[in-house]
């Protein structure tokens, strides 16, 4: 098991990065159906669909693109994860919103949105741990990680505080559960990417569409895998 979580080979990899992707999907599907309040990412597509009329789904979509563009003066470069994230997650999530039915009753309502939580912490360690680029979302956490030399857990919550506000004013759902959300997501995603052995501060080479076709799967730009088996050197691209 932990050589599942540490191997370089790029199938592996791919399979940790597209089960990161679905189980994140399922992880926003569970915390909307809980009713106590959406994540603070999940509050402005929210606040985004209610504002323009389009689908849930397609707002993250969206929202994953305009958060893609604050990349640049970060000086970040997207991977085959980083695309595969902005396309399909707001798809999982649909799936998930479409078999997962609404809980009733604060009981269910709280473990709904605790079990997706815990979920999307494993998830976002676990696409991010394979290595071929971080999520929209993530991506902008790295960067700012890498650029500050702040821990995850204050990057990550002042994010999604600020996201939570400007969600809030564009109609988006707020809770209890929104609070939480903010609050634990952090400690949570810093306690899971160490469980994975996924080092956001270790220097490697960027995973770009090249490296990946050509069948080379290297570190992402400021998140190593800990533990993951030695590389023989490749002669430099142009």
């Amino acid at each position: 098991m932990h050589s599942f979580f540490t191997t370089q080979k790029l199938s592996v990899r791919l399979v940790r990065l597209f089960a990161g992707l679905a189980l994140y999907g399922v992880a926003i599907a569970l915390m909307i159906r809980g009713n106590i309040g959406a994540s603070p990412w999940d509050v402005f597509a929210q606040g985004l669909s209610r504002s323009t009329g389009i689908s849930f789904g397609l707002c993250t979509i969206i929202i994953s693109g305009v958060v893609l563009l604050l990349w640049i003066p970060l000086r970040q470069r997207p991977g085959f994860g980083t695309i595969a994230n902005a396309l399909m997650v707001g798809a999982f999530a649909d799936i998930g919103l479409a078999f997962i039915p609404q809980a009733t009753g604060l009981g269910l309502q709280a473990l709904s949105f605790a079990a997706g939580l815990f979920l999307l912490a494993f998830a976002t360690a676990l696409y991010i741990g394979a290595g071929l680029g971080p999520g929209p979302r993530d991506g902008l956490m790295t960067g700012l990680v890498r650029v500050t030399g702040r821990p995850v857990w204050l990057i990550r919550t002042a994010i999604e505080l600020s996201v939570v506000v400007v969600g809030f004013f564009l109609g988006g759902v707020v809770g209890v559960g929104t609070a939480v959300f903010a609050l634990g997501v952090g400690p949570l995603t810093q306690l899971t990417l160490r469980w994975l052995k996924v080092d956001l501060h270790a220097k490697g080479r960027r995973t770009t569409m090249v490296d990946l076709a050509a069948g080379r799967g290297p570190d992402l730009d400021g998140a190593a895998v800990a533990g993951a088996e030695p590389q023989s050197k490749a002669a430099p691209t142009a």
